[in-house]
């Protein structure tokens, strides 16, 4: 089939290139022209993603990358992973309209169109569905096939990768979720088929929405913990053991990706919005998750004062990290970047060190920063927001003055402290 995949980034990359790989021709509709320069050329900006296999792909014809809207025309299965941010807070579906905009000008009977992009449940009836029937002149679920097949990607998983892990379908009619599902079983090991659209949608926002409360309920028992003078990291490793009914989660600076600080927002701002109830679980979390970079440098602040009889202005401090995960270069709504930010507007000479974010300061490792060669110990404090593996950790205790550990994965010593 004639696969056109709308977005080419962590989520719509994967799927075309995998889609290409299961025998399919596919375009890449990027709008971004410098990166759909970038892929032309045999370069990926995914980590997850391999130039080599990238360029395997191109040299086959089996994959290519276009900032042509008019190569959508004549497409089997158009599928949408475009961008749902929030503006001021709220949730922005514009990338979603300008791609249902595009599609609807290039549709023909007998099409699919699925939406892969995180949302709200009624957003593929109520704003995908008319924007391509007003668009096209064609009837939705009669002339042309619609559905929802909600994105799993975990950039940096080895583990789990698009073709492995399972994949909701949910399709308008059944007709239409016949046709999702028949696409998504030449990509992927195993699909589940929804019961509607609705349900698919919200499956998707509620298992990021319990990831969410979760982390706020480990971040706020951290706080307490250390009031209290409670180790809160042995106390969920003995929590842990427990068989049944407990899942463990860890503290940290904040949430950060694409989805865990947006998608609880869009499930408690639709319900607010549409129908006057609070979900009042989600808000919380929210607050709780959205201080937790404060609370880092609180805790950094107080430290340099107690230890050192200093405060943060003037401080040398070397941050470790501005991924929000580790094994990625994804530093979208990083809490690293917000505490590091944070630190900077207070005065504090930091240097960053990251060897995935190309902008994240210093790719040298072990930590010297490439203008002054500094080492560990010209330091006053180390805070450690992301514990990519290329950090020596070792060499980091050994030689610091001070180190704050933010993700739990040093052992305690007299000048280094867990969050």
């Amino acid at each position: 089939m004639h696969i056109c995949v709308l977005g080419q980034g962590y989520v719509g990359l994967p799927l075309a290139l995998r889609a290409a790989e299961a025998g399919h021709t596919v375009t890449g509709y990027e709008p971004n022209g410098q990166r759909c320069a970038q892929l032309a050329a045999g370069s990926s900006y995914i980590e997850d993603i391999d130039s080599s296999r990238l360029r395997d792909l191109l040299h086959s014809g089996a994959y290519r990358p276009t900032d042509d809207p008019e190569d959508l025309k004549g497409f089997d299965v158009a599928v949408i992973t475009v961008p749902t941010p929030l503006t001021d807070r709220t949730p922005d579906l514009s990338c979603v309209r300008d791609a249902a905009r595009e599609l609807a000008a290039r549709l023909e009977p007998g099409a699919t169109v699925v939406l892969e992009s995180t949302t709200h449940p009624g957003t593929t009836r109520d704003v995908l569905i008319p924007l391509l029937e007003e668009g096209s002149g064609l009837t939705a679920g009669r002339d042309f096939h619609v559905g929802f097949s909600p994105e799993r990607i975990d950039p940096g998983n080895a583990v789990w990768r698009l073709e492995n892990t399972p994949k909701i379908v949910a399709g308008l009619t059944e007709a239409c979720l016949s046709q999702v599902k028949a696409f998504y079983d030449t990509v992927t090991d195993a699909t589940v088929s929804a019961s509607g659209l609705e349900e698919a949608e919200l499956a998707k926002v509620f298992e990021n929405t319990y990831r969410h409360v979760n982390i706020a309920l480990v971040n706020e028992l951290s706080r307490m913990a250390h009031t209290l003078g409670v180790d809160v990291w042995h106390t969920l490793e003995l929590a842990a053991t427990k068989p049944f009914g407990f899942t463990k989660f860890l503290p940290g600076p904040g949430v950060g990706g694409h989805c865990l600080p947006i998608d609880p927002v869009y499930l408690s701002h639709h319900v607010k919005t549409q129908h006057g109830q609070t979900f009042r679980l989600i808000e919380l979390a929210q607050d709780i998750n959205d201080s937790q970079p404060d609370y880092v440098v609180r805790r950094l602040q107080d430290a340099l004062s107690r230890r050192f009889r200093r405060s943060v202005h003037g401080a040398r401090i070397l941050a470790l990290g501005t991924a929000y995960k580790p094994g990625t270069a994804d530093a979208r709504q990083s809490p690293a970047v917000q505490v590091i930010a944070r630190l900077r507007d207070m005065g504090a000479d930091i240097t960053v060190v990251d060897p995935y974010v190309p902008d994240g300061g210093s790719r040298e490792i072990p930590f010297a920063a490439a203008e002054n060669d500094a080492s560990v110990a010209d330091f006053d404090a180390v805070v450690l927001l992301t514990a990519h593996a290329e950090f020596d950790l070792a060499r980091v205790a050994a030689e610091a003055a001070y180190v704050l550990d933010t993700r739990g994965v040093m052992a305690t010593a007299p000048h280094v402290e867990r969050l």
